[in-house]
Order: C-alpha cells, then structure tokens, then sequence
C-alpha cells in the first residue's frame, strides 16, 4: 500500500510546448506499481495552462479547486470545483486557470506512453 499527502509527492514543472505555469504530481505512479490506472494531480498558476494536445487513451479529471476553460472538441468551457471532465481518446485538450490558481486531478490508464 502506498499512502502519502500530497504534498508529500514532488510538484515537476510540465515542460511540453505550450505549457505555462503548470506543475504535475504523480501521485500513483508506474513505479508505484498500479497496474491499470496512474493518478495525477495537476496545479496551476493564475493563467496557466497545459499543452494543447491529444493521444491514444481517455483523461478523467476532477477539479479540486479554481476556475479557468477546458478547451476540447466545440471550443472553451468554463469549469469549476466539483467539475468532472472526460476527455475521450484523440480528442485534442487543454486546461487554463483563470484569475487564480487551479489544481484538478487526472486518471490516465497506465500504457507504454504516460
């Protein structure tokens, strides 16, 4: 069993093209040894943003706390605490904070790519 606070976990700056202010925590990783699912816990600053991108295998999120547009097939959307997003396989993606900051948490399934 694995069993930490978050903040026990390092916080690695996403270094893909496109990114700003954004910082990643994996939270249940391969060397962890999860067989199927990776969990991710994704914090960023006000106005920050992940890479606009897309891949093979499907993004759970929940959003733990701020404000800011999910950007995916029919444009920008606004999220909020408590908003859950499915992001189906292919399908291109990005996430921008608003005026503050923004952490939200993401489950990929484990694959050869995460």
């Amino acid at each position: 069993m694995k069993h930490v606070h978050y903040d026990e976990v390092e916080a690695q700056e996403v270094e893909e093209a496109g990114a700003q202010g954004a910082k990643v925590r994996w939270l249940v990783a391969q060397d962890d040894g999860a067989p199927n699912f990776l969990m991710r816990r994704f914090e960023l600053e006000p106005g920050g943003r992940t890479p606009r991108h897309a891949h093979d295998w499907e993004h759970e999120v929940y959003i733990l706390e701020g404000e800011g547009t999910v950007f995916g097939e029919g444009g920008e959307r606004p999220f909020r605490p408590g908003d859950v997003v499915y992001m189906p396989p292919g399908e291109e993606h990005s996430f921008t904070a608003g005026n503050g900051p923004v952490a939200f948490l993401c489950l990929i399934p484990r694959t050869d790519k995460s």
